[in-house]
This record gives structure tokens, sequence and C-alpha cells, in this order.
């Protein structure tokens, strides 16, 4: 993808800021509210906004990583073990995303949006609970974080959204941790598919650097914000955001295309 829309800073900054609260509220990298914005609201081509998605989350995964490495909710061996296996399948997913039609892209997305949406009513941790590592988890892990790579250089998404359940429903671990690990393994994660996306054209630098740094001003105090929620809520508030994401992705495909 060559050409790159130019969208006003002052809207960038804004969708960077609710992108960074949401990152540090819920553990994730942000992509996973921030690609629809980029298409729907941008008018980002799809390969364009996931490549954008993954550079800007960046920032915002290393302040809300340190504020929750702060607060002691951070798993190092297990974001270690993610990370190997991140920085493998990030190079993956910007490989594919190259290669992938855009139509089947964004089904997959929304294929996505929902399995996660609905797996977030079965997983509630107990908030004291932590990550047993035995050398069998730790090769799981890996390949845990090699698929959720994958998902982060194909579909924008830092991969939070994979790996906080996962880890919460098959690996034991506290909502708080989950979300913490999940930070600190995107960072390599986001450097390892930017690259990748960044030597394919399939990036905006200049609109990623305005939605990270917003972000990353505001991932602290959804850090903080996440320790004084229950996890049973956290749940239900981010299936909820996602649903939203997900009508609205599903109406704006139905809606005939003019020229």
């Amino acid at each position: 993808m060559t050409d790159s829309p130019r969208p006003g800073i002052i809207i960038l900054i804004v969708l960077g800021a609710v992108t960074g609260l949401l990152s540090g509220l819920f553990g994730i990298g942000g992509g996973i509210v921030l690609v629809p914005l980029l298409v729907l609201l941008l008018q980002f081509p799809q390969r364009l906004a996931a490549g954008t998605s993954v550079a800007a989350i960046l920032p915002a995964a290393i302040v809300g990583g340190i504020g929750y490495a702060v607060q002691g909710n951070v798993d190092w061996i297990a974001a270690l073990c993610l990370a190997i296996g991140i920085v493998i399948g990030a190079q993956i997913g910007s490989y594919l995303l190259s290669k992938v039609p855009t139509g089947f892209l964004r089904w997959m997305f929304m294929v996505f949006l929902a399995a996660v949406a609905v797996s977030l009513w079965f997983v509630v941790p107990q908030r004291d609970s932590e990550i047993g590592i035995t050398w069998f988890s730790a090769v799981m892990l890996v390949v845990t974080g090699l698929i959720t790579g994958v998902l982060s250089g194909l579909l924008g998404v830092g991969g939070g959204v994979v790996v906080v359940p996962i880890l919460m429903f098959f690996f034991g671990a506290s909502d708080l941790i989950a979300k913490g690990t999940s930070l600190i393994m995107l960072i390599p994660g986001s450097i390892s598919g930017t690259l990748g996306n960044f030597r394919r054209r399939n990036v905006d630098l200049r609109a990623a650097a305005a939605l990270g740094i917003s972000a990353s001003v505001l991932s602290p105090l959804g850090s903080v914000l996440a320790t004084h929620i229950s996890p049973l809520w956290s749940n239900i508030a981010f299936s909820i955001l996602l649903a939203f994401v997900l009508v609205q992705m599903a109406l704006k495909m139905r809606k005939p295309k003019t020229k």
C-alpha cells in the first residue's frame, strides 16, 4: 500500500488517547479498537490500518507495561517466553498481511472479535492467581506467543486480546498479571511487526507516531483504574466494547459502496 491518508493531528491524538486508556485498562495494545476506527472514521485501507496500529501500539505498551510492573503485576518469565514466540510470529503475520485479500481480512477480523468477546464470559480469574512455570508451560507460552504474533502482524492487533484470556484460562494467571505480562510481551512484538510492515510499505509512520505518543499519556491511568475494577466487571466491560466494535464493522460492510 503506497498511498496513505493524511488525517489531522487532532483526530489522531484523540483516537490515540482513547486507545491508550483502553490499553492500560484491559492489557491490550489497543489495535482491537484502533483498526476499526482507522478504517471507519479515517478511511484507512485495511492493510494500512493494521500496519499503522501495530506501530502505534509500542509507546502505550511500554508505558502501560511499566505501570503494571511497578505494581508487581508482571510475570517476567512468562513475558519472555511469549516474546520469543511473538517476534517470530509477527514477521510471518506482516508477510501474510501483504498477501491476504482485503475482504477476507475484514471478515477474519470480525470472526476474531466475536470469538474473543464470547470467551470473556467463560474466563473469570481469581485476583491472587499466578502463572505456574514448568518446562511444558514455558514451551506452550512460546507457542502462544507465536500464534499471537501471526495474528498481530496480520490483523493489526497487539495480541493482548489473545494472550490475556489464554493466560487467565489456560495458565491460571490473575487478570492483572495477565494484563501486565501481555503489555510487556507486546513491546518486542510491535517492533518486529513494524519492521516487517515498514519493508512492505504497510504503515503510516506519521499517524503511528501521533497515535502512539498520545496513547502513552493515558495508558498509565488505565493500568491504575484496572486495579479498582473486579475481574468479572472488567471482562463484561471488555466484551461489550468488542461487541460494539463488531456491530459497527458489520454495519459498515453492509453499506453499498459508492464511487
